[in-house]
């Protein structure tokens, strides 16, 4: 089942995206990710933070940085977790164009396990966004993501565990006036991820995957290499 796995995400890689003619979708992209988690004293408060380094290639061609932060909070004999939290995003254009966008966004998300029989670890996840792009009026955004751990070699998420990893997520702008004469349609865009993860140890994974990201204007793959780390 590995074998087929690793098989349909290399093929994956390798499909020609049609595309317009400011941007070559059938270059394969990079995201390079660093994702931490950790409660305060075993308490229902925490921390959540990740580094991302987002490229339109493999490595150089600055898509975007981001830096985020926040605080969670997990009340008492629930499975939900908020989040409140910011994120600095620093954006390069495609190409040998070195233009760049600062934004900064302030987050509030809500996140909700759910376990579908012995080995099918499902997430939903909910957020908010109010985005403060240069050059532009406030913008808001809700997100919406599901995703699917499915573990292979055992049936628990736990150290030495080889896992399949699924995931979509729809983002919807709240508004289209943008300001300066300025307008986006209310689909903003949509991610499709599939990877193959594995636990180093308790608390610490890495995961290699791919995500097809769709906007009106493009379509792309994108490699993942990701570190998720809970102290």
């Amino acid at each position: 089942m590995t074998r087929l796995f690793m098989l349909v995400l290399f093929i994956y890689i390798l499909i020609p995206e049609s595309g317009n003619a400011q941007l070559n979708n059938d270059k394969l992209g990079a995201w390079y990710m660093y994702f931490i988690t950790t409660n305060f004293n075993n308490s229902q408060w925490g921390f959540q933070g990740d580094v991302q380094y987002r490229n339109w290639n493999i490595g150089g061609d600055l898509e975007q940085l981001l830096i985020s932060g926040g605080l969670t909070f997990s009340p008492i004999s629930t499975k939900l977790n908020f989040g409140l939290g910011y994120t600095n995003v620093h954006s390069g254009a495609y190409g040998k164009n070195n233009l760049t966008t600062m934004e900064s966004r302030i987050y509030q998300d809500v996140m909700f396990p759910v376990q579908l029989g012995s080995r099918i670890y499902a997430n939903h996840r909910f957020r908010f966004e109010q985005r403060f792009v240069e050059d532009q009026n406030l913008r808001t955004r809700y997100r919406y993501r599901v995703g699917i751990n499915v573990p292979l070699n055992k049936t628990r998420m736990e150290r030495k565990t080889i896992y399949l990893a699924f995931y979509d997520e729809i983002f919807i702008n709240g508004q289209r006036n943008i300001g300066n004469g300025n307008h986006v349609e209310i689909f903003d865009r949509n991610r499709l991820y599939m990877a193959i993860g594995y636990f180093i140890q308790n608390g610490v994974q890495v995961r290699l995957g791919v995500m097809n990201q769709t906007t009106n204007s493009w379509k792309k793959n994108q490699l993942q290499v990701s570190l998720h780390h809970r102290l």
